[in-house]
């Protein structure tokens, strides 16, 4: 099976197994393990903020971002497509009493200043406040769309006339950079926290890391034990987080091969795949008659995995272990599943 359902499918290689089992450790939660510490201290310095922490998950990054920017019952302004808002299981509302407001990002990925403006609401007798801006690079559900350095320092400069926190959900953080040529410490110099995955393309088993001033990683750190995630010899995960901290450059071959499955797959009879910016390809089989579940089903029955995202829409991601051979099999086997399906083979 030549699996593009998601670069978080991408497995640890040896060198990060091997890591795994030496690392030096100690109790996390004391502050003495000297190979978490040293990828905070890497990970904060790769993108040019006072500190870093090390969380489990991004998700657990975005909300523990969300707590320590805003107040309880204040609002959050994203976008409806976000992570944050569509795959976080409401945890805005959950986990720290925090309503969300979405608005449709007039400029593709990203809001406009005007739109930062017009939507940030001051604290009053009758409504709350806006406490937080949510942004997202790449963004994934909008087909791993990269957004420029300037058009974040646009809405944080926006939002900061307003008093309002900017956070950027960076999971794909290193895409956008490979993609737009653009260093990382660049790319987030405007916003007040970020939160970039180890896992997906930079090939760690597990973890991320979420950065930002002292101040704030020291609530963070905080928060994060009151979300459950204060942990021990954690050593053992964080070294395959160091050794995905040199996996940034390699990302370009997965945008290069994302583009030869675009082209092949938009090639095929009834089918449509825009070019992609990064590694996140998107299908339309509305031609061939085929909703998404149902394409999705004929590809598996053909060993190539994708997921559906909208009635007729298909993600597929490229990775770390799909090499080119494998995006022209896949190609190849999409073609055959789109074909017995049109003859009725199937």
């Amino acid at each position: 099976m030549i699996d593009l359902r998601s670069d978080t499918v991408t497995r640890p290689s040896d060198a990060m197994r091997a890591a795994a089992r030496d690392a030096d450790v100690g109790d996390d939660v004391y502050r003495d393990d000297p190979t978490v510490n040293e990828l905070e201290a890497r990970a904060a310095d790769r993108v040019g903020t006072e500190a870093a922490l090390f969380v489990p998950t991004g998700t657990m990054g975005n909300q523990i971002a969300a707590r320590v920017h805003a107040d309880p019952g204040s609002e959050v302004l994203l976008d409806p497509e976000t992570h944050t808002f569509k795959w976080e299981l409401g945890g805005l509302a959950d986990l720290s009493d925090l309503q969300t407001r979405t608005v449709e990002p007039a400029a593709g990925a990203v809001f406009t200043p005007k739109q930062i403006h017009a939507n940030v609401v001051d604290e009053d007798l009758h409504r709350p406040g806006t406490g937080l801006v949510v942004v997202e690079n790449t963004h994934n559900a909008r087909g791993g769309v990269a957004t420029p350095p300037e058009a974040l320092d646009a809405v944080a400069a926006a939002a900061r006339e307003h008093d309002v926190s900017v956070h950027l959900d960076g999971a794909r953080l290193f895409n956008a950079c490979v993609a737009l040529d653009v260093a990382p410490d660049r790319m987030v110099d405007a916003v007040d926290s970020v939160m970039f995955c180890l896992s997906k393309g930079l090939g760690a088993p597990v973890g991320s890391i979420l950065a930002g001033s002292e101040a704030f990683v020291d609530e963070a750190r905080r928060v994060r034990k009151l979300f459950g995630g204060g942990m021990r010899q954690v050593g053992l995960v964080a070294a395959p987080g160091l050794l995905a901290l040199e996996n940034v450059d390699r990302l370009a071959d997965d945008h290069d091969n994302a583009t030869v499955l675009a082209q092949g797959l938009d090639s095929i009879p009834g089918l449509s795949a825009p070019r992609p910016e990064t590694n996140v390809v998107r299908v339309n089989s509305a031609d061939a008659g085929l909703t998404a579940e149902e394409f999705v089903a004929a590809c598996e029955d053909h060993g190539v995995a994708g997921g559906a995202f909208g009635e007729h829409v298909t993600r597929f991601c490229t990775h770390l272990d799909v090499d080119r051979g494998d995006v022209e099999e896949a190609v190849a086997s999409v073609a055959e599943a789109v074909d017995d399906y049109s003859s009725g083979s199937m």
